[in-house]
């Protein structure tokens, strides 16, 4: 079994999509946590999983991967992706044993050397490759902000439109896609946003949201925080009110959620 200490860190090549997590709270509400530790093994579709359960609380964390780690099978040389994380639940919704985040965070494949030398992509099609685990997430969303008068949802390009959409849905809000530039076909407003060479475009159409409406920000995953915050600013610009960014995983080395201001951000894995 692997275990860590609450401080250890491990830190990997990183971009938008890459592995490389430390330590990191978001700032949830919840009375307490458990942690537990696990490791995984990506082979044949298998995930087996040790647990550790310390007797410590606290009251603001969200699952946590720690280490990655490859070996190779010994038999037939088959390559094995070995990965041990971990996981630190809180919610003001679930108990604090609910083993959805854990098994969330075991359907999410790490691809080495993508999309070039050096980065570990955050693979989340291996998590829509399980319904359940996929359902698990779209719920805990919904727990979260059904009751929070949300009327839009806006999802940023591309995996955004994948958990925006059920979500927007389950609380009866409006679907809001934040595109690419000439994406959209009719009339847009654009915020641009600093890349780390360069900069970028992200459009909606106008008359999408009106003034007052509250919105929840949703994509896969936070890196940087480029995007997230363009959107903020650009639903701001016509007087939406954003309640919250939401992302299934965090990668809070690259201190994504400092440039998103005053705005919360909720995370299942980080």
């Amino acid at each position: 079994m692997f275990s860590f200490g609450p401080c250890s860190s491990f830190i990997y090549p990183t971009n938008e999509h890459s592995q490389g997590f430390t330590p990191h709270c978001a700032q949830l509400s919840g009375p307490k946590t458990v942690t537990e530790t696990y490791k995984r093994y990506f082979h044949r579709g298998i995930s087996v999983k040790t647990i550790e359960l310390p007797n410590s609380t606290t009251t603001t964390t969200t699952a946590r991967r720690a280490e990655h780690t490859n070996s190779v099978a010994a038999a037939g040389g088959e390559r094995d992706q070995v990965t041990s994380f971990k996981v630190h639940m809180a919610s003001s919704t679930t108990d604090a044993a609910d083993d959805r985040i854990p098994r969330i965070a075991s359907t999410i494949r790490v691809i080495q050397d993508f999309p070039k030398p050096g980065i570990q992509f955050q693979d989340i099609t291996t998590l829509l490759l399980d319904p359940r685990a996929f359902k698990d997430a779209i719920d805990l969303f919904v727990e979260r902000y059904k009751d929070q008068n949300i009327n839009v949802v806006a999802g940023i390009e591309a995996r955004g439109f994948i958990f925006g959409p059920p979500i927007a849905l389950a609380m009866g809000a409006k679907f809001v896609p934040m595109r690419k530039p000439k994406k959209l076909p009719g009339e847009v407003i654009s915020e641009e946003y600093s890349l780390e060479y360069g900069t970028d475009k992200m459009e909606m159409h106008v008359g999408a949201v009106q003034s007052g409406e509250r919105a929840l920000v949703v994509d896969d995953l936070i890196a940087t925080g480029g995007t997230l915050s363009a959107a903020i600013r650009l639903l701001e610009r016509v007087g939406v009110h954003v309640v919250e960014c939401a992302c299934v995983i965090e990668l809070p080395e690259l201190k994504g959620r400092d440039r998103l201001g005053d705005k919360p951000l909720f995370v299942l894995i980080s």
